[in-house]
């Protein structure tokens, strides 16, 4: 950490806020940066600066936490940052082969229409109908040459769900909606309420994909209406440093691990704190894929066929899916009207065929949804 400091303070001399220069000294790749200091939350109980998460054990039944695929919440082991409050952060507490599950909605389900994802902006919604049938095929047959052609699931890189988030005017509407996923409601509202937030209502998802060269630029969360919710993000696959900043974009970051199972809230005052993704790292394991993703149990109802899991198992060996779920209006809240020019630059973001409630009623009702900027 030393030379990444070193390194920080003559960026910082040629202007560079400590934000910036910390997320390239973490994404280099010759030389790769040091690793030694950013913060293992596995191995967190000799950091001081960790603490133990209160939760609402008597809030999540054992019933419901494991028809959401988790453990019993008195058996979560969670942490919480002093100096940030609000932020709380739960090492994978997933039941055995409920990781599976999720990684497989990820990639089969949530992509499907009428879901939007980054193809729409350049492909006809014929062609991105099922990404996973179009592309399973291809990913059971891959090999390691990095010349092959990359299938439709390769390049996908966010899919939003519920209320679409808009990426030309960065806010959400109600002319944009279509049903959120119920499993995934269902998963986040057990999550949340074992937080303290007994009321959360999941609305609008974002689903992100990386691969070994992806990144998440510096952002902050901020296009709900109703900030006070916290926001919950669920990771699968690879791991990834993540840079938790300040209020400010220039604020110095914690760099941090996040690995497959792991989720992570953001309330009160760590709501809108400045964050990214730098780098996605392979297995610290040194297996292809984490030991919890070889996990499974016959009593997981929604285990995957041994053929989907393994187009899975495929792709997840070099990429990690990162779902977050937030609550866009409070109660009693309603959107603000759009002016022309935005309902102008929403109707160019999203493809009309799939854009509304009325059309969503025209498709399977099966094929119900998720991610920020990618770099």
């Amino acid at each position: 950490m030393a030379m990444a400091m070193a390194a920080a303070g003559r960026l910082e001399q040629q202007g560079e806020d400590a934000f910036r220069r910390l997320f390239k000294y973490y994404k280099r790749r010759k030389p790769p940066p040091d690793l030694s200091a950013v913060l293992d939350f596995s191995r967190a109980q000799k950091n001081l600066k960790v603490l133990i998460a209160p939760l609402h054990a008597a809030s999540v039944s054992d019933r419901d936490a494991c028809k959401a695929g988790l453990r019993p919440v008195r058996k979560w082991k969670a942490y919480t940052l002093a100096g940030y409050p609000g932020f709380t952060f739960i090492s994978d507490p997933f039941l055995p082969g409920w990781q599976r599950y999720w990684a497989k909605q990820c990639l089969k389900i949530y992509p499907r229409k009428p879901n939007v994802c980054n193809l729409d902006l350049h492909m006809s919604p014929e062609e991105t109908k099922d990404l996973w049938e179009q592309s399973r095929e291809q990913l059971r047959l891959k090999g390691s040459d990095k010349r092959e052609a990359k299938s439709l699931l390769e390049k996908l890189r966010w899919v939003t769900l519920g209320y679409h988030y808009n990426w030309g005017t960065k806010k959400y509407s109600a002319d944009h909606h279509t049903t959120f996923p119920v499993d995934l409601a269902y998963l986040s509202e057990q999550v949340a309420a074992a937080c303290g937030f007994h009321q959360f209502k999941a609305e609008a998802g974002i689903l992100n994909y990386y691969h070994f060269d992806s990144s998440l630029g510096i952002h902050v969360d901020e296009s709900e209406i109703d900030c006070s919710k916290p926001l919950l993000s669920f990771s699968f696959g690879q791991s990834a440093v993540f840079l938790l900043g300040g209020l400010k974009r220039q604020d110095c970051p914690l760099p941090m691990f996040m690995h497959s199972g792991d989720i992570m809230i953001m309330s009160g005052g760590s709501r809108l704190l400045y964050h990214a993704v730098p780098r996605i790292l392979p297995n610290v394991e040194g297996g292809l894929l984490p030991s919890c993703l070889v996990q499974t149990t016959a009593s997981n109802n929604h285990q995957s066929d041994e053929g989907d899991w393994q187009i899975c198992a495929k792709y997840l060996e070099s990429s990690r899916v990162n779902m977050t779920v937030r609550q866009v209006l409070g109660a009693g809240q309603c959107f603000p009207v759009d002016t022309d020019c935005e309902r102008r630059d929403a109707a160019q973001a999203y493809p009309q065929d799939y854009s509304t409630e009325k059309n969503e009623r025209k498709l399977d009702r099966t094929d119900v949804a998720e991610s920020p900027d990618l770099l």
